[in-house]
């Protein structure tokens, strides 16, 4: 390696390790932020040029994600999530019942949209149904945070890693389902069984009257086109179209509207996360240009050995040392050295969403959670997810083991 390689190494090491945790010492700077100053700064030395910073973007990838938010955007402006939730509550008459319906709606809703926007509108109608119910919010909150990183490995479109694997594997959408759903669903049993046991005296036998939650605003005209718009864009994912361009048709139709403010839409787009991405691309892409994968790939190799289930452990470990999508980004490259190309994909995609779950910094979906119920004076503490956070990862990771 030459030292612009060795350069390059410490820009990036130094970008993720920001990413990780979330900032950087003596700055004032977002996740986003510090992926743009790493691509800068290897722009700056020449570890990439800006042509290949160009090639670097995923175009797919971005493009899905906007459709996405758009979409959500749309579901969230029309009330169904609020809906969804009411349901969900007037079903559920045991603490039992009431964990597994949350598990559910957040695992399904996961794999159908975004896990992050799953976590944003369920956490205030879990913690408003809890303290109408006078329980210890706690292991809810733990069961929907899991379950919607759970969910979101069935399908590409549950979370942003899954996205990149899938439009740089061309796996098609209905064959990604098909492999990880099983894992999915006995991953949110488990869940569900571990919160019960390791919460006793919470799931005790008895029943509780149906509290009265706050009543969402649901606006039908919306509601009516998006319950159109969303099953045809699932239909044309597993017929084969590009997922990124059904997501992004379906977007658009939702766009044209004659009843909402463009601003009311724009402003459900996360634009942050697409510039955290765009710098993401480009600093792990001059890891490409610079060699480093190549060498990567070379040390790695042997270790692996061609064996899935090492390739997972890797996987599963590197994600929650720099968080899943930087460690997806990397590790891409590594499966060629796999026998089996398919499965060394929905591995990685298994393996980095699941590991997600160990710890409270582990996702964006487990910081959302925690992040609202602080505002709610509700305290999930590190130590109080690690609890249920551990066996849960280490009992779904066995499942993705076996079953990928």
């Amino acid at each position: 390696m030459t030292w612009l390689s060795w350069l390059t190494v410490v820009i990036v090491v130094a970008t993720i390790a920001g990413i990780a945790v979330g900032r950087w010492p003596w700055l004032r700077a977002d996740r986003a932020t510090i992926a743009v100053v790493g691509a800068a700064a290897l722009l700056a030395c020449g570890a990439i040029t800006l042509e290949a910073a160009f090639e670097a973007l995923d175009l797919d990838t971005l493009l899905l994600l906007f459709s996405m938010m758009v979409l959500n955007g749309q579901l969230y402006n029309a009330g169904f999530f609020g809906v969804v939730a009411q349901r969900v509550v007037r079903v559920a008459h045991t603490p039992r019942g009431l964990l597994a319906l949350i598990i559910v709606a957040s695992g399904v809703l996961s794999a159908l949209f975004l896990n992050d926007t799953i976590a944003l509108m369920l956490t205030p109608l879990v913690l408003d149904t809890t303290r109408a119910l006078r329980r210890n919010p706690i292991p809810y909150l733990i069961g929907l945070a899991t379950s919607a990183n759970i969910g979101s490995a069935a399908t590409i479109t549950g979370n942003p890693q899954n996205m990149i694997i899938g439009n740089a594997s061309g796996i098609p959408y209905a064959t990604f389902a098909a492999a990880l759903a099983p894992t999915a669903l006995i991953s949110m049993a488990i869940c569900w069984l571990v919160i019960v046991l390791v919460y006793p005296q919470e799931f005790r036998r008895g029943r509780f009257d149906t509290p009265e939650v706050g009543r969402m605003r649901v606006y039908r005209p919306l509601l009516r086109k998006v319950a159109v718009v969303a099953p045809v864009m699932l239909a044309l994912m597993i017929a084969g179209l590009p997922v990124a361009l059904a997501a992004f048709l379906s977007a658009t139709a939702l766009l044209a509207t004659r009843r909402l403010r463009p601003e009311r839409i724009w402003k459900t787009v996360d634009w942050t996360l697409l510039v955290f991405f765009a710098g993401l691309f480009v600093v792990t892409g001059s890891l490409q240009v610079q060699g480093v994968t190549d060498t990567l790939f070379t040390a790695t190799a042997p270790f692996i050995g061609g064996s899935l289930i090492m390739f997972g452990v890797v996987t599963a470990l590197l994600s929650n040392l720099i968080s899943n999508v930087p460690a997806v980004l990397v590790l891409q490259h590594l499966i060629p050295a796999l026998g089996q190309p398919e499965r060394g994909w929905l591995m990685l995609a298994a393996a980095s969403t699941l590991a997600g779950n160990l710890t409270l910094i582990g996702s964006v979906a487990n910081l959302i959670v925690a992040e609202l119920a602080a505002r709610w004076g509700v305290r999930l503490t590190f130590g109080a997810y690690l609890r249920a956070g551990v066996p849960i990862t280490v009992l779904t990771l066995l499942v993705a083991f076996v079953l990928v």
